[in-house]
């Protein structure tokens, strides 16, 4: 479900014309749906209201102020995985009884600033990570809440790139050892051991790894319980998948359905952590037509956006549905490509596209999460502009980049400024 429709034969973000936005901010430009993001989050909280979940969307997807204040004024916690997360999610407004914090390398310095706000608790990904917590948090007579990433050793089914449930992953401990850990867990006096956490990987359509994951979840908890070790909170993660091409992914409905039996069973309040399913549909990318280039064997669509705007083609060879901003039924089979200097510089590869013409303008679609916050400054390009839609109304709420943002933090020593 999404706001990006044709009226006629011309694109709109819910009631405003994309075209011009084009030529109102400029190019390459994120656009942003505010009823396609609010609604994926509302019906995610209504699909599984039996259970009153904390749902924290997940920072890294789309991190933009407006996006966190469109969602925390919902309900909406966050997940972060950076101290600079954090910073977004307190400036955004996120109580931080509301923030839990992942991330597999954790610093001393951001698990200082985590304790002093006195978010909910941490996401633990090692023995190590969990001692230097409890060090820390000692400094400071503090006691913090962590759950136990637990790596459940399950394929979900999805690019390599994003999968993070297997023991050949960076991502959680293994169960045998999780055990241990908690066996030994009162010896840790400045931790409180309050629950678990799986994430699997991002991007996955079928209910069948989820099932599984939390199915092995609840057979170590009920191992646990046999010890004597009671928790609290179970932590389920994120990586629901969105339609980018032709997958069938399951509708929010349709996971509680898989799902909500299993975890009511548990009687342990539950957190989720998604991030692409609430705003993935709820972006697009703009770019011009800058070249039409016919070569032997090929025909290339040259645009003002490259992999620095959106890496994702590049990076996982992801589909994105690329859609002109007037409709035109004739297509041609071509790559669009951006300006950047790399072969991988591609949005997509050998596509039956509709015809453009030089100085038109496409819709990269499914861009809202994982876009403009992978995008970089490669080739010394500015970073572009983003837009929120509300009905008819538009806000501007990251202005386009100007040159010397390129070089504001860069220092010539005095040396090398010397006149020769």
């Amino acid at each position: 479900m999404h706001e990006f429709k044709y009226k006629g034969n011309k694109f709109y973000c819910e009631d405003v014309l994309v075209e011009g936005l084009a030529k109102r901010f400029g190019t390459p430009l994120y656009v942003y749906s505010y009823h396609t993001l609010v609604n994926h989050f509302l019906r995610l909280k209504e699909a599984f209201r039996a259970i009153n979940p904390l749902i924290c969307y997940s920072v890294k997807a789309n991190s933009n102020l407006a996006i966190l204040k469109a969602l925390v004024s919902r309900g909406a916690g966050l997940e972060i995985v950076s101290g600079g997360e954090l910073f977004r999610a307190l400036k955004a407004g996120c109580p931080p009884e509301k923030i839990v914090y992942a991330s597999v390398g954790k610093t001393d310095n951001e698990i200082k600033e985590a304790i002093h706000q006195g978010i909910f608790f941490f996401n633990v990904e090692s023995l190590a990570e969990l001692e230097n917590i409890n060090r820390i948090a000692g400094r400071f007579n503090k006691v913090s809440r962590v759950a136990i990433r637990i790596n459940p050793d399950v394929e979900a089914k999805t690019h390599k790139f994003i999968t993070t449930g297997k023991i050949t992953n960076k991502f959680g401990i293994d169960l045998e050892t999780a055990y241990k850990i908690l066996l030994l867990s009162k010896k840790l006096k400045n931790v409180n051991i309050c629950g678990l956490h799986i994430h699997i990987g991002s991007q996955i359509t079928e209910s069948q790894p989820f099932v599984a994951a939390i199915k092995k979840v609840i057979q170590f908890i009920e191992k646990l319980e046999s010890c004597g070790i009671i928790l609290e909170y179970l932590n389920i993660g994120g990586g629901l998948g969105i339609i980018y091409d032709r997958e069938n992914p399951q509708t929010a409905q349709k996971y509680a359905d898989q799902i909500l039996p299993q975890l009511s069973a548990t009687g342990l309040k539950v957190i989720m952590e998604p991030g692409r399913f609430i705003v993935g549909n709820a972006g697009i990318l703009v770019a011009r037509v800058l070249y039409i280039k016919n070569s032997p064997r090929k025909k290339f669509i040259i645009v003002d956006a490259g992999m620095n705007d959106l890496i994702r083609p590049a990076l996982y060879g992801a589909y994105h549905a690329i859609l002109p901003l007037r409709k035109n039924l004739a297509t041609q089979k071509a790559d669009v490509v951006g300006p950047i200097c790399e072969s991988g510089d591609f949005l997509a590869k050998e596509r039956n596209i509709a015809r453009v013409k030089e100085g038109e303008y496409i819709a990269v679609c499914s861009a809202g999460a994982y876009g403009f916050s992978m995008s970089s400054n490669y080739n010394s390009r500015v970073r572009s502009a983003e837009v929120l839609v509300a009905k008819d109304k538009v806000f501007v709420i990251r202005r386009r980049e100007v040159l010397s943002d390129l070089t504001r933090n860069e220092i010539v020593p005095g040396f090398l400024a010397k006149k020769r």
